[in-house]
């Protein structure tokens, strides 16, 4: 395989498709590699209301296709594939990375990790047996199949109320099982569900086991200060409890925190020189589309000054 790419970025989310945007503006031979759907998991939900330069907000959807058509237009290639993991190749005076695939492998100089997560599951009873039969990680996805039934929404930051206001538009009732005493959203958010006659909550409180038969039929909650057991019934349950990253093919490769959260300084570099992280599967303290864009920017900066230097 002759072909030696300037960089290959791995994840097509918001911060895999800035970092597309910035490659080709600074004029490298880059590849987007993706192994599902162009758009990251900010698709699962159904709008943005937090992107500027869209007041009201945007379907999710129609923003990543925005992104999508912008780098399209500056002729960066994406391609459905994925990486299985990264060796690395020492060449006379140089360094080349071996990105191993399926079926074949690519070379390329630099390396862009932007893989992205995927929703946490809570590792309950039920919870496995009744994917697709009632319990769902998105409520944009699902929501038309819950119309004018009860759910039950677990989760308290802004995904989970997010989506637990989306829902209400479909279900009958929705209640927002959390294990704090208050919600960890945005007020802006809370102060809508408050407004909201469908909208319930149980606070204190965990789901210890989903229940039903052929489909969801109730979840067992327990009052983690009181230790109280209660059956709630309901048609779905809907899990927001957070996020595990994509990093499980750079396992032993590069550092991570214990959750495998790759580990980077402020210009996104990581513990192999010549190889940058940004997005959601990156550690830090603030997981949103726009700290996404961010880092995908100064990614593609940052190796394109290292580029320069070789």
């Amino acid at each position: 395989m002759s072909q030696v790419y300037d960089t290959v970025i791995i994840g097509a989310g918001p911060a895999g498709l800035t970092a597309g945007i910035y490659a080709a503006r600074f004029g490298l031979q880059a590849l987007i590699l993706e192994k599902l759907a162009v758009g990251g998991q900010i698709i699962l939900s159904s709008t943005i209301e937090n992107y500027p330069g869209f007041p009201g907000g945007i379907s999710t959807f129609e923003l990543m296709d925005k992104f999508k058509t912008q780098v399209e237009q500056l002729n960066i290639k994406i391609e459905e594939k994925q990486v299985r993991g990264i060796e690395v190749e020492e060449k006379s005076n140089s360094r080349v990375y071996r990105l191993q695939l399926p079926d074949t492998y690519l070379q390329t100089k630099t390396v862009i990790v932007a893989s992205g997560a995927q929703p946490k599951k809570l590792g309950i009873k039920g919870e496995d047996e009744f994917i697709g039969k009632g319990v769902s990680y998105c409520g944009t996805c699902d929501a038309p199949f819950f119309r004018d039934k009860e759910i039950v929404v677990v989760g308290g930051g802004d995904r989970a109320i997010e989506e637990a206001i989306f829902l209400s538009h479909y279900a009958r009732k929705v209640t927002i099982v959390h294990r704090r005493n208050e919600l960890r959203a945005a007020k802006i958010l809370i102060k809508k569900t408050q407004n909201n006659p469908k909208i319930n909550f149980v606070f204190d409180s965990v789901v210890e086991e989903i229940q039903g038969e052929n489909n969801v039929r109730s979840v067992l909650i327990k009052n983690v200060k009181t230790n109280s057991q209660t059956t709630l019934s309901c048609a779905g349950v809907f899990i927001f409890v957070g996020i595990q990253p994509n990093t499980g093919f750079l396992k032993n490769f590069l550092e991570m925190d214990k959750l495998g959260f790759i580990i980077t300084d402020d210009k996104m570099q990581t513990s192999k020189v010549g190889i940058f992280a940004c997005g959601d599967c990156r550690k830090k303290d603030f997981y949103q589309v726009i700290t996404a864009c961010a880092e995908g920017a100064i990614a593609a900066n940052s190796c394109h000054k290292y580029l320069m230097d070789e």
